[in-house]
């Protein structure tokens, strides 16, 4: 892949290889990967094993991510450093995809423990195994000083990579699509069999979703390109939609003639949401209605370093929803 001066000035032998030159090389390499289970993951999981990649899979229990040849799956949680840490040994690099959109405090699932500590975690195995690539999952968005906690908890979990020593690259996805994603998925759901879709304030903010195949080869060519060491990405689609856009095009797909929405307030759901948010059945929380209403896009400027064209919204949706 590569044609630079790295390459031409020395070919590292077999037994000198380090996890750039096995990247820069063709080569395959030994990845642990956490939070590899879960939708992101299965994508990224088959783009490494597209590349020859072997992955050590961080599971809760064995068989969570089937029996594919190039999956070692070990037992652990990313919480609990000694379950896992010995798995790390041996690697040439560490991905971390672990994330949550939502809070369960009753069962230890908080953006802290499952963002920032077990970020933490993962780095220090990789320091202590000698490991020195690593790639994180983020979120577009990610800021200090939001007023989401899902924000802030991502931006810590930014800065102990920074902070750590290693060879990090960070990507800050969008929104994801894909056939088993959450979001598009649900948004279909209710348009099928609702005669109104309930929107949030006006509607207007906007949104830039990306495929999740895209996210996948995004963290695949990182490992082979050494200018992403040290850099973070927002990745985002080819399109800008507004919500309500992004909704009359899912109804379009599922061969809806229109979607009637129904607006509510923000000040009125800012007000409400908050006694309902702790119930499980309740379909969305106060941090995620900060996160809808400020809009997900980007300048799509990671174009220039990964050199690919990213999936357009409306045919990448149409290959996962029928009507």
């Amino acid at each position: 892949m590569y044609t630079s001066s790295l390459l031409m000035e020395k070919i590292p032998t077999p037994d000198t290889l380090t996890p750039a030159g096995l990247a820069l090389t063709g080569g395959s390499m030994r990845i642990f990967l956490a939070g590899g289970t879960g939708f992101v993951g299965g994508h990224v999981r088959e783009a490494l094993l597209a590349r020859g990649h072997d992955i050590r899979l961080l599971v809760h229990r064995r068989g969570a991510g089937g029996t594919t040849a190039g999956i070692e799956e070990v037992e652990g949680d990313a919480t609990v450093p000694e379950s896992f840490a010995h798995a790390v040994k041996g690697c040439d690099a560490t991905i971390n995809l672990i994330g949550i959109i939502r809070e369960a405090p009753g069962r230890g699932v908080t953006f802290q423990r499952l963002h920032v500590e077990a970020t933490r975690n993962i780095l220090q195995a990789a320091r202590d195994a000698g490991v020195k690539r690593h790639l994180q999952i983020s979120a577009l968005g990610t800021r200090a000083d939001s007023a989401a906690r899902y924000f802030k908890s991502k931006y810590q979990a930014e800065t102990e990579v920074r902070g750590s020593g290693l060879d990090y690259t960070i990507f800050r996805p969008s929104i994801i699509f894909g056939p088993k994603d959450d979001f598009v998925n649900k948004l279909a759901g209710i348009i099928r069999i609702s005669p109104v879709m309930p929107v949030i304030g006006d509607g207007e903010y906007l949104l830039q979703p990306i495929a999740a195949d895209d996210v996948a080869r995004c963290f695949a060519d990182a490992l082979e390109k050494p200018e992403t060491i040290g850099e973070s990405y927002e990745l985002c689609g080819p399109d800008r939609l507004s919500y309500n856009e992004l909704l009359n095009t899912i109804g379009r797909v599922i061969g809806k003639s229109s979607v009637h929405k129904i607006k509510n307030p923000l000040p009125l759901m800012r007000l409400v949401v908050p006694f309902l948010e702790g119930l499980s059945f309740f379909p969305i929380t106060s941090d995620q209605i900060t996160m809808l209403v400020q809009g997900n896009t980007c300048d799509g400027g990671w174009r220039s370093t990964f050199a690919f064209q990213p999936t357009r919204f409306e045919p990448g949706i149409r290959s996962y929803l029928k009507p």
